[in-house]
C-alpha cells in the first residue's frame, strides 16, 4: 500500500529581473568600449574561449562576438575551455560546445580543441601556470564566461572570467593541479597569483562577463578591461548574487530534482541554490535555504552522463544511475577535487518508491504534512510544485501564485513522478 502523500499545487514565483533584449547589439555595443581597434591589427588571430555551463544565448553571443572580432580585420577561432569536462577529451569538449549551437558552421570560424597546454609561469607557491596551447599560439586572447557565485568557493572573486582563465583555458591540467592547491592554499590566493601570470603572459585583450537574472535569461553583457577584471568581476558578482534564482521556501523537508547535469551547474544542481554549498548533505548558518533531503530523478542529456553533483543527493532512482557515464563522473570529481560529489545516493526502482523512502527519514514529520517541492533544475525555478503544506505561506506572499491545484503529485503506471515541465525536449 502507498503512502499518504500531502496534494500538490503548481506555483509561480515572481522574481524582478533585468534582460538584454536585442543580444548582438549588446555584445557590439560593449565590445566597442573596449577600443580593441588600437590593439588588434589586421590579420592577428584572436582566440575565443567557450565553457561548458549552459549560458543563455550562448551560440548568439559567441557568434555575436567572433563577427564584431572579425569586423576589426582579426582572424577570430574558438577554444573550448573548460577544464575536465567532455570527459577530458578535446572531442568531448568540442561535442559539449556544439550540443549548444556553437559549432564551426554556425559560428563561421574556426574551433581549435586540444587539452594540451603550456606552462607560462609558475606562482609565488610554486604552482605551474597552464594554458590552452592554441590560445597561448595567438596573437590575443578575449575571455568569455558568466559571473556568478561558485558552487564550493567562497571569495570576492568566484565563477567567472577569472575562473575561465584559470579552470577552462588551465584545462584538465590547469583545473587538476589548482583544486589540489585550493586544498592548501585560499581560493581567492590561488586565483589572484594565476590570474596575474595568465594576464602578464597570455595577450588577453579583455573580457565579455554575461550575468544572468532569475529566470535563466541573459540580464547583462558587459566588455571589461584587463586591468579592471578584479574589481570589476568582484561588483558583478554582488550583482549574480542578487539575481540568482532561488527556492520558494526557507526549509524543506524534501526537494524533488527533475535532473542534474554539467550544464545547469559545476555541481550538477547549483548547491548556492539547494544550501549545500558548505556541506554536501546539510545547511549551515551561512546557507539560505535548508532541505533536510534531495531526491534526483534524472540526468540532462546535455551534461553526456557526467553526474557529478549526485552525490549531494541521498535519495535517487535506478534510470538515473543506469544513465551515468561513471568514467566522466570520476574525472571531473577528481579534477575538483570532490569526489564525494559523484558517490551514490539510496537507489530505488522509480520515483514513488525513493520518495517514499526519503520521507520516513525527515524526523517527526509526518509524510502528509511534509514539505515538498519539486524543481525542474536549479535554474529554472519560476513554476515548481509545491506540497499543500505551505499554502498559508503561499497565500501570505505577493512573489507566489498559485497556477493550479490541488491535486494528486502525479505518479504514472511505474510508479514514476511527472517533471515539472511537460514539454518534449525536457522529457525525462
Amino acid at each position: 500500500m502507498n503512502m499518504t502523500l500531502p496534494q500538490a499545487y503548481r506555483i509561480r514565483q515572481n522574481f524582478p529581473s533585468t534582460r538584454v533584449e536585442d543580444i548582438g547589439e549588446a555584445v557590439r555595443a560593449t565590445l566597442t568600449q573596449l577600443n580593441l581597434e588600437k590593439v588588434i591589427k589586421p590579420g592577428d588571430s584572436v582566440a575565443v574561449p567557450v565553457g561548458s555551463r549552459g549560458i543563455a544565448n550562448i551560440a548568439l553571443i559567441i557568434r555575436s562576438t567572433v563577427d564584431y572580432l572579425k569586423s576589426l580585420g582579426a582572424e577570430p577561432f574558438i577554444v573550448p575551455a573548460m577544464g575536465s569536462h567532455g570527459g577530458g577529451t578535446a572531442e568531448g569538449q568540442a561535442h559539449v560546445i556544439a550540443s549548444y549551437g556553437v559549432t564551426e558552421e554556425a559560428m563561421g570560424v574556426g574551433i581549435r580543441s586540444s587539452m594540451e597546454t603550456v606552462i607560462v609561469d609558475q606562482t609565488p607557491h610554486g604552482i605551474p601556470v597552464h594554458f590552452d596551447k592554441n590560445a597561448y599560439a595567438a596573437d590575443h586572447v578575449l575571455v568569455c564566461g558568466r559571473v556568478k557565485p561558485h558552487t564550493r568557493f567562497v571569495g570576492d572573486i568566484e565563477s567567472g572570467l577569472h575562473k575561465m582563465m584559470l579552470i577552462g583555458l588551465g584545462k584538465h591540467e590547469g583545473a587538476k593541479i589548482y583544486h589540489r592547491a585550493i586544498e592548501d592554499h585560499s581560493f581567492e590566493e590561488i586565483i589572484k597569483a594565476v590570474a596575474a601570470s595568465v594576464l602578464k603572459k597570455c595577450d588577453v585583450i579583455g573580457g565579455l562577463a554575461i550575468v544572468e537574472n532569475s529566470y535563466d535569461e541573459t540580464g547583462m553583457i558587459e566588455a571589461v578591461a584587463p586591468e579592471n577584471f578584479y574589481e570589476r568581476e568582484k561588483e558583478l558578482l554582488e550583482i549574480a548574487r542578487q539575481w540568482l534564482p532561488r527556492l520558494p521556501f526557507p526549509k524543506i523537508d524534501l526537494l524533488i530534482v527533475d535532473r542534474i547535469g554539467k550544464n545547469i551547474s559545476g555541481s550538477g544542481m547549483d548547491a548556492c541554490v539547494i544550501g549545500r554549498k558548505f556541506n554536501d548533505h546539510a545547511a549551515t548558518e551561512r546557507d539560505v535555504v535548508s532541505c533536510k533531503r534531495i531526491m534526483v530523478r534524472g540526468l540532462t542529456e546535455e551534461t553526456h552522463g557526467n553526474a557529478c553533483g549526485i552525490g549531494l543527493a541521498e535519495f535517487t532512482n535506478e534510470r538515473t544511475v543506469a544513465g551515468v557515464d561513471w568514467k566522466s563522473t570520476r574525472i571531473n570529481t577528481i579534477t575538483g577535487s570532490h569526489p564525494t560529489a559523484g558517490m551514490v545516493p539510496l537507489v530505488y526502482p522509480n520515483d514513488r518508491e525513493a520518495i517514499e523512502a526519503a520521507l520516513q527519514t525527515i524526523g517527526l514529520v509526518e509524510p502528509e504534512t511534509s514539505g515538498i517541492v519539486q524543481i525542474y533544475d536549479t535554474l529554472e525555478l519560476s513554476e515548481v510544485v509545491v506540497s499543500e503544506t505551505y499554502l498559508e505561506e503561499i497565500n501570505s506572499r505577493d512573489d507566489l501564485e498559485i497556477i493550479s491545484g490541488p491535486f494528486d503529485f502525479p505518479f504514472d503506471a511505474e510508479g514514476n513522478l511527472a517533471s515539472v515541465f511537460k514539454k518534449p525536449q525536457h522529457s525525462i
